[in-house]
């Protein structure tokens, strides 16, 4: 049971670098917590032996590179408390007490945000129409 606990414990630790936030019970967010706290103080300072470290704490390597050089600098100033337990209440199945963990500066997508995304998808897909346009009309160019 122990090796099944330390896996779940580095796939969620992983998870909540890759994602910044992510929704689990209080024990096992409480248990993330520590370990993602350690290895952010780690992350500050970026040497060799650090992100060989890290890296032994994590499965993925690009999620070991946010780390260093995303997460780690962003918390540069801060002396400790780099995450936060959200309470959400009980799980309707076995009443197992939920949170969201994610870090202090985590920020959530706002509709504009998402409007940004909506826009540069509407350029692609004019962009799309404007090629098979030009695809269409240079057969029946050459045909005159």
């Amino acid at each position: 049971m122990a090796a099944h606990r330390k896996a779940m414990l580095r796939n969620m630790v992983t998870s909540l670098f890759a994602h910044e936030r992510i929704k689990t019970t209080k024990t096992k967010a409480q248990a993330v917590r520590r370990t993602a706290e350690r290895l952010i103080t780690r992350a500050k300072i970026d040497s060799v032996h650090n992100r060989r470290i890290a890296s032994s704490r994590l499965y993925d390597e690009g999620v070991v590179a946010k780390l260093f050089t995303n997460i780690g600098p962003r918390m540069k100033e801060r002396p400790g408390g780099y995450t936060r337990i959200i309470k959400l209440g009980a799980r309707p199945g076995d009443a197992s007490e939920m949170v969201i963990l994610e870090l202090v500066d985590y920020v959530f997508k706002t509709d504009e945000e998402k409007n940004k995304k909506t826009k540069k998808e509407e350029k692609k897909a004019k962009k799309k129409e404007k090629i098979e346009k030009e695809k269409t009309e240079k057969p029946e160019k050459g045909k005159e």
